[in-house]
């Protein structure tokens, strides 16, 4: 089965993004000399599964579009003239439930996916399709905004063991977890 992967920075308070969706917090900690693993990540994986913010957010940047590898968005919202022309044949949008695009993505040889965005992450862990993750723990207090993890809809708690820790000089903090099988489902 193909598996989900995560990849993302969070503030010290615990978001992602402020509430415009605006990632400036996270300049002031850009250290071009410190490799925090996101090329070799990004090699290990076969394509991307994002929200709708978060492609949105991506497509602000402005500039040449960052993935080479396909994209899927999750949206009930988006529709295919929100996709520029020039990401047309690298950008799909999906309605799926994400059980139901893993599945898919299984059938088409997909291996690992990069999931991103906080809903989706959250979603994607709710399903128990997150294998693991690796967070980037950004030492700034930014007070409100997206947070990476609210309230879920959990059957059971829902473990991450701890793999790696990486601390670079900038301040930042990399934490890889394994996320644990629940070991109920909600429908038992």
């Amino acid at each position: 089965m193909t598996t989900g992967h995560v990849f993302i920075a969070m503030s010290l308070d615990g978001y992602i993004a402020r509430e415009d969706d605006s990632l400036d917090w996270l300049t002031p900690f850009h250290a071009p000399d410190e490799d925090h693993g996101f090329d070799a990540f990004m090699a290990s994986v076969d394509g991307l599964v994002m929200g709708s913010g978060t492609f949105r957010t991506v497509l602000g940047f402005g500039g040449d579009w960052p993935y080479a590898k396909p994209v899927i968005v999750l949206s009930h919202s988006l529709t295919r003239d929100d996709i520029p022309d020039a990401l047309r044949t690298r950008v799909t949008l999906s309605r799926e439930t994400p059980t139901a695009l893993m599945s898919r993505l299984d059938a088409e040889g997909f291996q690992r996916v990069y999931v991103d965005g906080g809903a989706v992450i959250r979603s994607f862990l709710q399903d128990g399709l997150i294998a693991d993750m690796e967070i980037t723990l950004v030492p700034v207090l930014i007070g409100r905004g997206r947070k990476l993890f609210g309230e879920m809809d959990l059957a059971t708690d829902l473990r991450l063991d701890q793999l790696r820790v990486r601390r670079f000089s900038s301040g930042l903090v990399l934490t890889r977890y394994a996320v644990s099988s629940p070991s109920s489902s909600k429908d038992a």
